[in-house]
């Protein structure tokens, strides 16, 4: 039997960095089944998780993390950087590609309700590496992502002690780089504190979250009935510097998908949902409802609110560190209300803290069972069945970066990494329809897939380029719409969800990839340089640390079969030996 200790000591690990391209051809397209992720890998983190979620609590957790996150953060930015009053279409530009990219989820989470999500998806279809990347992404998404939304916590939290300037309770530091030199005191304390709370139990969480989720609705009915009724439709053609682009589309139709590029990161919160199907009674009733249901309302809720804004404000007078009670001071008699809305904006902010960390544990919870990091990450505590370990490590990581970093240099990594991660799950779910490994060949999806996203690539790059080339948009969309259609009758279908499975396939799915591909095609360069640097950490921490481990662990497990087996012909051979010795006994008797 193979020793499968490369962390004994350093001459092991030497002889098993020697070993890393073996090992790497062995265990990057690793697959696993969803029986073994609901089995053997989910056994690893000791005890269970409990199973209390229904599908309200689904969708309270759902529209509670997405509107508090999303609205009251990226709104400002994307409004007055990029789509201007046209934010409106950029939200419904998002909403259709995440409702198609939850339909995907859906049915994944359904057919396997573990705590994984995306991970977990594509370690049954692409393999251990794929997920582990996916993973990676997932868990800077998390993190990045809820340091922005702590910083805004800060900002209207301000706003509701009648503090006019949104940085008025950062702390500046001389000599640090500018976006990250002003420390956020408050966003680390509310991190702690919803860190300790998530330590203690899912079902009060829920319930917790529930309830605040009640009073943030009401607060965002208030701002949806006073922008309609106190705004001014001139708003949304007429800019409030002359010298501004003006009309309802300042910036374009490339200003609409720029804008909803940044806007995506409203929607990260139902990928949280996902992550709770192991927490979940009856998950092919529950995850549907929930995780789709809460897509379409929080989509309906953030046309409504964009409008309001767009209407009270001018979009190149909207404050983008907290839009929506800044907008209440330019409205005449309604001062008071920018203290409503900062205490219904921080409520929603804390939702959606909680529902996002909650999820970020999970992520890494499961991703520690894989062992592509130390399995310390996986174990659940018994009295509360909670991941306690990932929920406090993440909890410090996410403080940490709060602490420095400013929300605009945070929220165009954070929609980059969920972008790509959604549209890794869409292609992973076409090709779990059309692919059993081992039993059918793999090339004509793996085909279509790739010159699908490049057919999508090629329209996009014309797109954002300058030049006048509608007949190469016809050309590569026309290619992308055949390509699908010869696929669907061509490609025969040889796996469905048993319980729940998504409609439309396979354009549901090639149009989440479609649209992923165009979002990503609207993220500045920077973005993708630190999306990129970050990525290349990932594959080092990969390469010498993840496939040995997953590797020994791969390895002791076979033993442990070898042992069981030997075992059993031991045994075996054993009662043979008796039979035959009680045989010549009776004939020596005779």
């Amino acid at each position: 039997m193979e020793n499968a200790k490369s962390f004994s000591s350093f001459k092991a690990y030497g002889r098993a960095l020697l070993k890393t391209p073996i090992r790497m051809r062995k265990r990057m397209w690793a697959v696993w089944s969803p029986s073994e992720e609901l089995t053997e890998i989910k056994a690893r983190s000791g005890a269970e998780m409990q199973k209390k979620l229904q599908w309200y609590d689904l969708v309270a957790m759902g529209v509670g993390g997405m509107v508090g996150a999303g609205i009251f953060v990226s709104t400002g930015s994307a409004a007055k950087m990029y789509a201007g009053p046209s934010v409106i279409v950029s939200y419904i530009v998002a909403g259709i590609s995440a409702l198609l990219s939850a339909f995907c989820y859906t049915e994944f989470a359904v057919e396997m309700p573990v705590a994984g999500g995306a991970f977990s998806y594509l370690r049954i279809t692409f393999g251990e590496f794929p997920a582990y990347l996916a993973g990676a992404n997932l868990i800077m998404e998390y993190v990045l992502s809820n340091a922005a939304v702590a910083r805004s916590f800060t900002s209207y939290l301000a706003t509701v002690f009648g503090v006019v300037t949104t940085d008025a309770w950062r702390v500046k530091v001389q000599g640090l780089s500018p976006g990250y030199d002003r420390l956020d005191f408050p966003a680390v304390a509310i991190i702690i504190i919803l860190t300790l709370f998530l330590c203690y139990s899912t079902k009060d969480s829920s319930i917790f979250n529930m309830i605040m989720t009640i009073f943030h609705l009401a607060f965002i009915i208030f701002i949806i009935l006073a922008g309609f009724t106190k705004g001014n439709n001139s708003n949304l053609t007429k800019p409030g510097i002359a010298s501004d682009p003006g009309g309802f589309f300042p910036y374009g139709v490339k200003g609409v998908f720029n804008g909803a590029a940044i806007v995506y990161f409203s929607f990260i919160g139902y990928d949280a949902v996902s992550t709770l199907a192991e927490e979940v009674q009856e998950p092919a009733k529950n995850m549907p409802i929930g995780i789709s249901g809460s897509v379409m309302i929080v989509s309906i809720l953030y046309c409504l609110m964009a409008a309001s804004i767009c209407m009270l404000l001018p979009y190149d007078m909207i404050d983008p560190q907290a839009p929506f009670s800044m907008a209440f001071k330019h409205v005449a008699g309604w001062k008071w209300a920018t203290n409503m809305v900062g205490i219904g904006a921080t409520l929603g902010i804390v939702t959606s803290l909680l529902v996002a960390m909650l999820g970020q544990a999970r992520y890494l919870c499961v991703i520690g069972r894989a062992n592509v990091i130390p399995c310390w990450f996986a174990k659940v505590n018994a009295t509360t069945g909670t991941p306690i370990n990932a929920t406090i490590f993440l909890g410090c990581c996410t403080a940490f970066i709060a602490l420095f970093t400013e929300l605009n240099v945070l929220l165009n990594l954070v929609s980059i990494g969920t972008l790509f991660v959604f549209y890794l799950v869409a292609n992973a779910l076409i090709f779990r329809r059309h692919v059993v490994t081992g039993v059918t060949n793999p090339w004509p999806t793996v085909l279509f897939l790739a010159l699908f996203s490049a057919s999508a690539i090629v329209f996009v790059t014309c797109w954002q380029t300058d030049f006048n080339c509608w007949w190469s948009l016809m050309i590569s969309g026309g290619m992308s719409i055949g390509l699908t259609i010869l696929f669907w009758l061509r490609v025969p279908v040889v796996h469905k969800g048993e319980e729940w499975e998504a409609p439309f396939m396979p354009f549901l799915a090639a149009a989440s990839i479609f649209l992923n591909v165009f979002l990503l095609g609207s993220v500045d360069s920077k973005s993708y340089v630190r999306f990129g640097i970050w990525s290349a950490i990932a594959v080092c921490f990969y390469v010498f640390y993840s496939v040995h481990a997953t590797y020994d662990s791969d390895v002791l497990a076979l033993n442990k079969s070898i042992k069981i087996d030997l075992e059993l012909q031991t045994h075996k051979s054993s009662q043979l030996d008796i039979q035959q010795t009680q045989e010549l006994v009776k004939i020596t008797l005779v």
